[in-house]
């Protein structure tokens, strides 16, 4: 099934209705869980407490590390894939509530929002199962109010849809390691190295350069993120950087972060995602 094929899926059976027009769904994933393509009547905030996911549109992959979060509008076609065992955190919101508040004509495209702590504590209150109205209302309010200053385009990759260009881009993001060598790609999709270039600056508005780079970053975060990149030396190498320095550097210019400092962050996460949930206490 394509992304432009996608059906509309009701929303989640276990949904919490905190006030009429904003629902919440709480679900956790293995890592390798692909949600297929679909769209919803609803728009959404699709957040990860922890894992990272792909997030797939017309436009192109949406990278979101648990420091970032992706609005969906409404029936955009999409597709997720969760890069690591993921707990994930969807907000919905029914457009005659957007109206009413102001937000949907701004909120009309898709966007990776990046998560501060004040976001990440917004969100995490919201699903702390507390009944409470007023107090919901409050928060769901300044969710949106801090998303207005939240938008964060590094870890989106766009795609372009010249058929050629498609394909390349295609190969890049299966090996990102030998995105460097353009001749050879525009040789496989049938094209000059001068047009392809060409094609992917005027579609993607990075250059393919730039492009391959994030294609790049987007594999050391996957690998980062599971736990399955060994040493950041051994990463470097298998992404065909020629220093740690230089992958540093690229990484952190995408991330805000170094490699390292990225792993270290997403170890307990890990850990927490993995560790048994307690048992509930027996009522007698």
């Amino acid at each position: 099934m394509t992304i432009v094929d996608a059906p509309i899926h009701p929303l989640h059976p276990d949904r919490r209705t905190i006030e009429t027009g904003v629902h919440l769904v709480a679900r956790s994933f293995p890592q390798g869980t692909r949600l297929d393509p679909h769209m919803h009547r609803e728009a959404q905030l699709v957040y990860a407490t922890s894992g990272t996911m792909q997030v797939t549109t017309p436009k192109g992959l949406w990278l979101v590390p648990p420091d970032r979060a992706v609005w969906v509008p409404a029936k955009l076609p999409h597709a997720i894939d969760m890069l690591a065992d993921t707990k994930m955190r969807t907000l919905y919101f029914d457009l005659d509530w957007l109206e009413g508040e102001g937000h949907r004509g701004r909120l009309i495209h898709e966007f990776v929002v990046h998560v501060s702590p004040l976001l990440r504590e917004v969100v995490l209150a919201l699903f702390d199962g507390d009944d409470d109205r007023e107090r919901a209302s409050l928060l769901v309010r300044l969710l949106m109010r801090e998303m207005r200053y939240a938008g964060d385009s590094s870890s989106f990759i766009p795609l372009p849809q010249e058929p050629r260009c498609r394909r390349a881009a295609q190969m890049v993001l299966a090996a990102p390691a030998d995105a460097d060598d353009i001749d050879t790609l525009a040789r496989k999709v049938g094209t000059s190295a001068r047009t392809l270039s060409r094609r992917f600056a005027a579609e993607t508005r990075l250059s393919f350069k730039a492009w391959c780079q994030r294609a790049r970053i987007a594999a050391a975060i996957e690998r980062l993120t599971s736990g399955r990149h060994g040493s950041i030396k051994q990463l470097a190498a298998d992404l065909g950087y020629a220093s740690v320095p230089a992958f540093s550097h690229a990484f952190r210019q995408v991330t805000g972060r170094s490699p390292t400092e990225f792993a270290a962050q997403e170890e307990p996460r890990r850990m927490h995602a993995r560790a048994p949930t307690p048992a509930a206490p027996m009522r007698s």
